[in-house]
């Protein structure tokens, strides 16, 4: 690993705009992220469950995360505050930040913006649970528009160029635009009856946030099928009703999908974690036919990856700056 890029008493910053213009590879983003799901098996690392703060009346959202990558000997602090997460006020306010450690030298690496770097992963998560449990999928189809829903078709296209037929479902122009745009050379159908487009598709991706307005549903999907859900756009009664369930991490599942909870509070057990699916020893479906549901909660530990990776990139492009801080 290169050394620490700021010398004792400074703190380099990495701003979102100093982070524009990088040459990241989707394909190398995503083997950065399965790296770090292996470590948590193979090399030792540590990702305990997240702590959330769900405000009076759902007036904020605010959690914090830790992770240890042994892979890149990163220890990252991350934390994330939402104001208005459901956009009842119209005033939506969204602030994040990872804090790298080098924890072979026990220096600090950069105080990152991670306005790019969540998308990035989560997109890569996405992928990695899609092609892992429909390998052979020719269509896929995004509800969302926002930054996770427009991340999303890059990444997929990247884990799994065999794929055919990309669609999308929203509300909102501009994102819809945005997601066309996104995908080079390839084309993106917006589609209208969500319904129709759920039946036909091999891989759905709920990305959609809190004001989402539908949602696909287990009757709606096609045997074979999987439906990989990071944010919202895929409704509970997919994870109920599935053949098959596999996650990023059943704690950190379980400290998060509270909107999954049947009547009784109740959750399905999941079948299987990401991490022992890439490794071989757990599979991702058990028959051909099984509709598969899949969530991908954030975990940190890839954030300290990729966040690491990004941060190396950073510096050797001669970005970010460096402030007297301790």
């Amino acid at each position: 690993m290169p050394p620490n890029p700021a010398p004792p008493g400074q703190l380099w910053l990495l701003p979102q705009a100093q982070q524009e213009g990088l040459d990241l590879d989707h394909r190398q983003v995503i083997e950065v992220v399965e790296r770090a799901y292996r470590a948590l098996r193979e090399d030792g690392s540590d990702n305990p469950v997240k702590t959330i703060i769900d405000g009076p009346g759902h007036r904020s959202l605010s959690y914090s995360m830790v992770a240890r990558d042994a892979g890149s000997g990163t220890v990252c602090f991350k934390a994330v505050y939402e104001f208005d997460p459901r956009r009842s006020r119209d005033r939506y306010r969204f602030h994040s930040f990872v804090f790298l450690v080098d924890d072979t030298t026990g220096e600090p690496v950069a105080l990152m913006d991670v306005a790019r770097l969540g998308p990035l992963r989560s997109s890569a998560t996405t992928a990695l649970l899609a092609r892992a449990a429909c390998p052979d999928a020719r269509t896929a189809l995004v509800v969302g528009t926002g930054v996770q829903g427009q991340a999303a078709l890059p990444m997929l296209v990247a884990a799994m160029p065999e794929l055919e037929r990309l669609q999308v479902f929203g509300t909102y122009p501009e994102g819809l635009r945005a997601v066309r745009d996104g995908v080079d050379g390839r084309e993106v159908e917006i589609v209208e009856d969500l319904r129709q487009a759920a039946g036909g598709a091999d891989i759905v991706v709920g990305a959609a946030g809190l004001s989402v307005t539908e949602e696909v549903r287990r009757a709606w999907m096609k045997p074979g099928s999987v439906a990989v859900l990071l944010g919202y756009g895929v409704h509970a009664d997919v994870c109920h009703g599935a053949d098959h369930r596999i996650a990023t991490d059943t704690a950190q599942m379980h400290a998060t999908c509270d909107d999954l909870r049947g009547a009784d509070g109740s959750l399905p057990p999941v079948d299987a974690q990401l991490p022992d699916i890439l490794l071989g020893l757990a599979p991702a479906r058990r028959r051909p036919d099984d509709v598969v549901f899949a969530y991908n909660s954030g975990m940190a530990v890839t954030d300290a990856a990729l966040g690491r990776y990004v941060a190396d990139l950073a510096r050797a492009a001669g970005r970010g700056e460096k402030v007297d801080f301790w």
